[in-house]
């Protein structure tokens, strides 16, 4: 059951989420995962690689995710979201804890047909609106005795696809935190997107995707047709898919 601020039990079936924050800015890592780096065929990069997550892609629990009209191959990614607690700027990893104000779940849903290598920024890729499902919940800090030891799972359809562990991250938040405070502010609510581990897979319109990671809940979101009256996706090559 949820409890609300009044003190009245729901369940949960029968409210509708919203975000559980709403971030200035959602700053996502993409090849921080070893085994998935193999499985896209990239070499592990020499620093993070990075790209800006856009707020319209946000979606609460629940929500329907659109599949793009043409897409040929768009699959989940299931992330350890870490949210900012205080403005941090030219933090030290080691004291980059204290900055962190909690942990949710997120899901970097990104169209493969657009992504070609890591040196160009995948905004087309992964920048669509409904992109970016978050939650269910946010569960601060104090409550996550240790976040690099977190199993993380996908499911479709109730199959199991994907599977790994925060154990495996290249780059752990308090190196991100350094790293990208170094040259700009993390503000409170803002939110980075850890990357994901091996066993993507492709997705279609019809499919519920749950996405787990341990202690922090199940975000679960439905996969629709975007409406009929979006043009199809056209290729880089500048041919129609």
């Amino acid at each position: 059951m949820l409890i609300d601020a009044a003190g009245e039990a729901h369940r949960p079936d029968e409210v509708q989420f919203l975000l559980p924050v709403n971030p200035g800015k959602v700053i996502a890592l993409a090849l921080n995962y070893a085994d998935h780096n193999a499985e896209l065929g990239f070499k592990t990069p020499e620093e993070p690689v990075m790209f800006l997550k856009p707020n319209t892609s946000l979606l609460p629990h629940g929500g329907t995710v659109e599949y793009p009209r043409g897409a040929q191959f768009m699959h989940y990614e299931v992330e350890l979201g870490i949210v900012i607690g205080r403005d941090a700027r030219r933090v030290k990893a080691q004291d980059a804890e204290a900055y962190i104000g909690g942990y949710t779940i997120a899901n970097d849903l990104v169209v493969r047909d657009y992504v070609s290598n890591y040196y160009r920024p995948p905004m087309r890729a992964k920048g669509w609106d409904t992109f970016g499902p978050l939650g269910p919940y946010l569960v601060s800090a104090d409550e996550v005795p240790d976040p690099y030891n977190l199993g993380l799972r996908a499911f479709v359809n109730g199959e199991l696809r994907q599977e790994g562990n925060t154990r495996d991250m290249i780059l752990r938040g308090p190196e991100l935190i350094e790293f990208m405070s170094r040259f700009m502010t993390l503000q409170a609510g803002d939110v980075i997107l850890t990357g994901t581990p091996k066993g993507v897979s492709h997705v279609k319109p019809g499919d519920v995707m749950r996405l787990e990671i341990d202690g922090l809940g199940a975000l679960e979101n439905p996969v629709a047709w975007e409406s009929e009256d979006a043009e199809p996706l056209v290729a880089q090559e500048g041919q129609r898919i």
